[in-house]
């Protein structure tokens, strides 16, 4: 079976489109049209319902999806043993900042100790962001918080949600609720106003920064009210107790997004190592992943 057929209709239906696809695989929306066709010809089968606004697997498809997965990794694997695997490749990771600094002081040593010659480009920016970068072909491993299901998308865990304040701030010496957040486009920022719009108290969003930094300085200096997972509560800073008045946040899920194919085995063990790091945070709920729907 070729292989090149079965990595397009793995890349269509994890970007979810053609014109995507043919961005991560480097050819024209027609040419990956064209392996798609190719492909179906030899399946017999129709395996992508194309509409105006998306392209979704057919059951057909679904069920081939597994296997295409399968024989694409054992190509892989077969590669790395003939000693065919590329030295001094480029890792593009996307993230968050927060997210950066919780995991890469323990992954890059690791990684670095296995893999001396791989590069390493890291994008910091917000997950809605990241995504679409991924989609697009930008990056090769994103980790984000799921705002919307992919089927590039591989549920990590979820995390909650708390409010942060610096460690002496009480707030009831607010009437009215002086908020630090990111700006628009930001789940966490979303979370904050489904809450506080669940409750009668006055709030007003007083510092927005895209950095963390300037999020948290407002925040340790006393002047503001934050939300943030457990992981990421600044220096100088408390998670606000259950007794002290504000709505719950709920969770966010995180997930991980692989570069379609695991055709190297510097990137698939950078994404290994990456997950068993963000896994074994004490404050992540682990959960069963279960492929979103195409």
């Amino acid at each position: 079976m070729d292989t090149d057929l079965l990595r397009a209709f793995v890349t269509v239906a994890e970007c979810e489109g053609f014109s995507a696809a043919g961005k991560v695989l480097h050819r024209t929306q027609s040419a990956v049209s064209l392996q798609i066709k190719r492909l179906e010809d030899r399946m017999g089968e129709t395996l992508f319902e194309r509409t105006s606004r998306s392209v979704i697997l057919t059951p057909a498809g679904g069920r081939l999806l597994p296997y295409a997965r399968h024989i694409l990794k054992l190509q892989g694997e077969a590669l790395r043993v003939m000693g065919a695997e590329r030295q001094g490749e480029l890792i593009r990771l996307g993230t968050s900042e927060e997210q950066a600094s919780t995991y890469l002081p323990e992954l890059l040593p690791r990684f670095a100790e296995r893999y001396p010659d791989v590069r390493l480009e890291v994008v910091c920016d917000i997950s809605a962001a990241q995504v679409h970068a991924f989609q697009e072909g930008l990056l090769d491993v994103v980790l984000a918080i799921r705002h919307m299901p992919t089927q590039s998308g591989q549920l990590l865990g979820r995390e909650p949600l708390v409010w942060v304040v610096a460690e002496h701030t009480r707030l009831d010496a607010w009437e009215t609720l002086p908020l630090a957040l990111n700006p628009e486009g930001c789940i966490f920022r979303a979370h904050t106003f489904a809450a506080l719009g669940r409750e009668d108290r006055r709030w007003d969003v007083r510092y927005s920064s895209q950095s963390p930094t300037g999020i948290n300085l407002p925040v340790q200096a006393g002047l503001a009210l934050t939300v943030k997972t457990p992981r990421s509560v600044p220096h100088g800073c408390r998670i606000v107790g259950a007794d002290e008045g504000l709505p719950e946040l709920g969770h966010v899920d995180i997930e991980l997004h692989r570069a379609p194919g695991h055709a190297s085995e510097a990137l698939s063990a950078f994404c290994d190592e990456l997950e068993q790091i963000v896994t074994a945070t004490e404050s992540l709920e682990c959960v069963e992943y279960v492929t979103p729907d195409a």
